[in-house]
């Protein structure tokens, strides 16, 4: 098979679907890899190191769509590369259809066999493509709130670990699973006050039973998240639903009685966010001001560390590339129930019912789509 990398065009990307180690693998079963010139730029890696890992080098993202069967990117494809697809082609990527109605229709146009990384599953119940990217964005959402926080930029100028005789910052996280949990181990190690919030006790208990009196926990309620919401100097927003639009835990009026120059990380944001006055933003202008609250909503967070996350990426969704190289669509995603969880979109039918849901289109069951 011959796999097409394209360079990352989205704004502030600089992440690369596949590192020379990757072709390397690839290649050395028999499969061609053609890299977009410049794809690996973002992480240091030049054209000469997918040269000697066997890739062929191409010019143009055009000339990848046109001579690739399978495409393997980071983010989803903008625009422009959605345009490129055609019938028959597997494209291989963090996709978030459930927010962007825009790229499904483009994709189910196209006729391309479109799997998205956050939602192939694993053995566990786990999304093990999401997880990595997961844990560096929980990282980051603790690490850009603090900086946020900072006066200089518009914060209520607090240090998340406050200083001897005065109080640390409070910071409420939504959610438990990996983002939750990597913020806070980063807000508990920089000694903020934490209250995490989950819908799930059992979670719960079992971070108390690690972190003790160092955090605080509530279950998730409207009553739990608006008492703690209000007086927080720093909310981290890492509720998931996979596939499906995040729920808006945050109200408009919640955000309105919160104290001016507190922040708001919403890393749900590819999922359509999961506070109520969040908007998509970018690492060029990452932030914007409601009502004297910093929103803090980049979709793709993790390409502003490309180095550790390409790395992390690739760890992760190698086995995939090399299944779907090894034995094609059709064959990998019948045989494997977990890669057939990642298939959104297959000649123009959408195979995944709570991207369905949520964008108000038909369903196709996988399965029959594939005509298994």
């Amino acid at each position: 098979m011959r796999i097409g990398v394209p360079k990352e065009i989205k704004i502030h990307e600089y992440r690369v679907g596949l590192t020379p180690e990757s072709v390397r693998e690839l290649t050395r079963r028999g499969h061609e890899v053609l890299v977009e010139t410049n794809a690996g730029a973002g992480i240091g890696i030049g054209d000469e190191a997918y040269r000697t890992a066997g890739a062929a080098i191409a010019q143009s993202a055009a000339e990848i769509f046109a001579k690739s069967d399978m495409i393997v990117k980071v983010k989803e494809p903008q625009p422009s590369e959605f345009k490129l697809l055609r019938e028959g082609q597997i494209l291989f990527t963090y996709l978030h259809l459930a927010a962007d109605p825009n790229q499904a229709n483009g994709l189910i146009d196209s006729g391309a066999t479109a799997i998205a990384y956050e939602t192939v599953t694993d053995e566990a119940g786990g999304l093990p493509l999401l997880a990595p990217m997961s844990a560096i964005a929980g990282r980051l959402a603790t690490q850009v709130g603090a900086h946020c926080l900072e006066k200089p930029s518009g914060g209520a100028g607090i240090l998340l670990g406050g200083a001897p005789g005065v109080a640390p910052a409070k910071v409420v996280i939504l959610g438990a699973g990996t983002v939750g949990t990597n913020a806070l181990q980063m807000a508990a190690g920089l000694l903020a006050h934490v209250t995490v919030i989950n819908k799930g006790q059992p979670r719960l208990t079992e971070l108390k039973k690690i972190y003790g009196p160092r955090i605080e926990t509530a279950l998730s309620t409207r009553g739990a998240i608006e008492s703690n919401v209000l007086d927080a100097d720093l909310v981290i927003g890492a509720v998931l639903v996979p596939g499906a639009s995040a729920p808006k835990l945050v109200t408009r009026e919640m955000v309105r009685a919160m104290r001016p120059g507190s922040v708001l990380v919403d890393v749900a944001i590819d999922q359509g966010g999961c506070f109520e006055t969040s908007r998509p933003t970018t690492h060029a202008d990452p932030t914007f001001v409601v009502d004297g609250i910093i929103h803090y909503c980049v979709a793709n967070m993790p390409g502003i560390v490309p180095r550790t996350s390409a790395a992390a990426l690739n760890n992760a969704t190698l086995p995939y590339v090399l299944e779907l190289a090894d034995l094609g669509a059709s064959k990998a995603l019948v045989r494997n129930r977990h890669l057939l969880a990642g298939l959104n979109v297959h000649r123009g039918r959408v195979t995944h019912a709570a991207v369905a849901e949520s964008l108000g289109l038909s369903y196709r069951e996988p399965l029959a789509a594939l005509g298994a």
